[in-house]
């Protein structure tokens, strides 16, 4: 239903900004989009590229030496070309931008640098062509004003926090909320990088990531038997997180020929849910395979230090079978490579006994 209502809204938003189009230049062509539904780029008379994202937004991309159109609708926001020293809080749309080359383009973050695991961020950061500025919950504000950064892009995190928007707003600086993640396929998260690749002068490098990710997933080899998988970690607490049915990693597993269990777990959802480990047991306990949330869930380097997170661990059937694997420490940081990791799930299902070589994103625990 909620993916539905966002759909609708932008449809919405699509037909009010062809109304108020009529104060700006024409519309000459869009963007073909392939999977992604949460934003669009329109390309007006003039070199401008309208944005528009589905809470609502929109920006108008400024060619460099040019003025803003006439009569410019107050809720658009206009940006200047070229952008430089951009504040990026999400690790995801860093990642889109390091895939195109402009990660130059970066001035400030908000994940410290012993959090990254993206070698040319750290190096970034090491070297002071990067800054970190604190949590998105309580960046430094001083450093902001003084800095004064054309453009902000937050994930959608950032409405758990309005005090910073707010903040943000008064500083004069535009945020621009990454929607990615309500998108419906794992490809439209990569299919982002096309933004990113207009904001920063890199349409064709952008089109190459996207479609070479795509093409990834195309080539897949189909199982000779539908696997079964489950997805899950146990923080320290002992409390053990299942992926929902509905969320992205689920998605992604389905389209490298796995089946996920538990079937049925919130298929509208993404995210996680918890589940005490009997339940939990009783539903994916036979699955073929198990994915375990590696950075999140104590970072077990053995078999054994996974068991001792729960002894009942023991009775699953893929641990008994080998057949545990890992996310890496970065999966969670890049977008740029999700279909690099959809490939990584079809060899672990395709391949009896796959070398630890032919993996980028999982790995085998022993």
């Amino acid at each position: 239903m909620k993916k539905t209502l966002v759909f609708l809204v932008l449809t919405a938003l699509l037909l009010i900004s062809a109304t108020a189009l009529a104060d700006m230049p024409a519309v000459e062509s869009s963007m073909p989009l392939q999977y992604a539904r949460n934003f669009t780029l329109d390309y007006l008379e003039g070199g401008y590229t309208l944005i528009t994202i589905s809470d609502g937004s929109r920006f108008l991309t400024i060619p460099e030496g040019m003025e803003a159109p006439d009569n410019l609708d107050e809720d658009v926001t206009p940006l200047r070309l070229p952008l430089d020293n951009l504040l990026i809080s999400s690790t995801s749309t860093i990642s889109l931008i390091d895939a195109i080359g402009r990660l130059d383009a970066v001035g400030q973050t908000t994940t410290d640098a012993d959090s990254w695991y993206i070698d040319a961020v750290r190096e970034a950061l090491s070297t002071g062509r990067m800054c970190y500025i604190g949590s998105y919950k309580e960046p430094d504000f001083e450093v902001l004003a003084a800095e004064q950064p054309p453009l902000a892009v937050f994930s959608t995190m950032l409405l758990s926090a309005p005090d910073v928007a707010e903040k943000l707003a008064e500083l004069g600086i535009p945020v621009l909320l990454d929607q990615s993640t309500y998108e419906e396929h794992p490809l439209a998260r990569v299919e982002w990088v096309k933004l990113y690749g207009e904001l920063l002068g890199r349409q064709a490098e952008a089109q190459a990531v996207f479609e070479a990710q795509a093409a990834l997933v195309d080539g897949l080899q189909a199982a000779a038997a539908e696997k079964t998988v489950a997805m899950f970690y146990i923080i320290s607490n002992g409390g053990l997180y299942a992926r929902n049915g509905g969320d992205y990693m689920a998605k992604m597993l389905e389209l490298a020929g796995g089946s996920y269990v538990p079937a049925g777990l919130n298929p509208e959802k993404s995210g996680t849910q918890k589940l005490e480990m009997e339940e939990f047991y009783a539903q994916a306990g036979d699955a073929d395979y198990i994915i375990y949330i590696w950075s999140t869930g104590g970072k077990p380097a053995t078999m054994a230090e996974l068991l001792e997170r729960n002894a009942m661990l023991s009775e699953f059937r893929a641990v008994k079978e080998g057949n545990v694997w890992c996310t890496t420490p970065d999966y969670f940081q890049i977008s740029d490579s999700l279909g690099e990791m959809i490939a990584d799930m079809n060899r672990m299902l395709t391949n009896d006994d796959p070398g630890v070589d032919a993996f980028t994103y999982l790995f085998r625990l022993q």
